[in-house]
């Protein structure tokens, strides 16, 4: 009995074999009936045009495809994620946690809460300027002005005046009238350091209570003797209790969502 089922299974394991063998004969064969379904041919052929629209779509594509590149930098700084992610990196290094929460949920919580502040915004781009553009009742220039409008928006109530006006006078241009006169590539960099500037009073005032317990942990075994004893290690847990006891990351989201309204 032993033997016959050992046998069943030798034939079991030479059976898959082959059935993955003719697999494998059946992906590279050189038949054209074959491997026409299986691997279809993609040829790019770049030829010359005489219509100078076929030029001006083909420089359109590769706008867009430009644009796409470059949209991870766009999404960080026209967005409220820079201070959302600076704040939650000062958490972490107030806790003294290290690594935890590892940076793939800091980055994808960071996203999810700028996806959620950042909705009310994208929808008016959306509504004014996407939608209208790919009916046909407006002209691609104007829709570029109406998906900015609101993004601008948010970047103005956001961007102090003193960080704003150091662009503009670095820039050497003529003193604007008013929001509208400010370029977009002026208003992007006073927006990021006013974001970063935010984002360290936040992490100074998140920084504070903790230090308190380091100091009281790093006191008290200093005087007990026991020096040789890493402070960190003994504060670490307090650290994560009283941040649980007083639902810690319930006040950091909300204080973060109200900071951008």
């Amino acid at each position: 009995m032993i033997r016959n089922k050992r046998g069943c299974r030798r034939l079991k394991r030479r059976d898959v074999l082959i059935l993955l063998g003719g697999l494998v004969l059946l992906l590279f064969m050189t038949n054209d009936a074959l491997a026409a379904p299986l691997i279809p041919a993609v040829n790019v052929d770049v030829g010359s045009s005489n219509k100078p629209q076929d030029v001006a779509v083909t420089l359109q594509v590769m706008a867009l495809l430009t644009i796409l590149t470059l949209a991870p930098g766009i999404l960080i700084m026209t967005t409220s994620f820079v201070r959302i992610v600076v704040v939650i990196g000062f958490l972490r290094n107030a806790l003294s946690t290290q690594n935890v929460p590892p940076n793939q949920v800091v980055i994808a919580l960071s996203l999810f809460l700028t996806f959620y502040i950042m909705a009310p915004y994208w929808g008016q781009a959306n509504e004014n300027g996407l939608q209208p553009y790919m009916a046909g009742q407006i002209t691609q220039e104007e829709a570029l002005d109406n998906v900015a409008a609101p993004i601008r928006e948010f970047m103005f109530k956001q961007t102090r005046e003193s960080d704003l006006a150091l662009f503009v006078n670095l820039s050497d241009a003529e003193r604007p009238d008013g929001p509208e006169d400010v370029s977009t590539f002026t208003l992007i960099p006073a927006f990021i350091i006013s974001e970063l500037k935010t984002a360290f009073q936040i992490g100074f005032m998140i920084y504070v209570p903790f230090i308190v317990i380091d100091m009281i942990v790093a006191s008290t075994l200093m005087s007990m003797g026991m020096m040789m004893l890493p402070p960190v290690m003994i504060s670490l847990p307090f650290k994560i209790l009283l941040f649980v006891m007083v639902d810690g990351w319930h006040l950091l989201i909300k204080s973060l969502i109200v900071s951008f309204k």
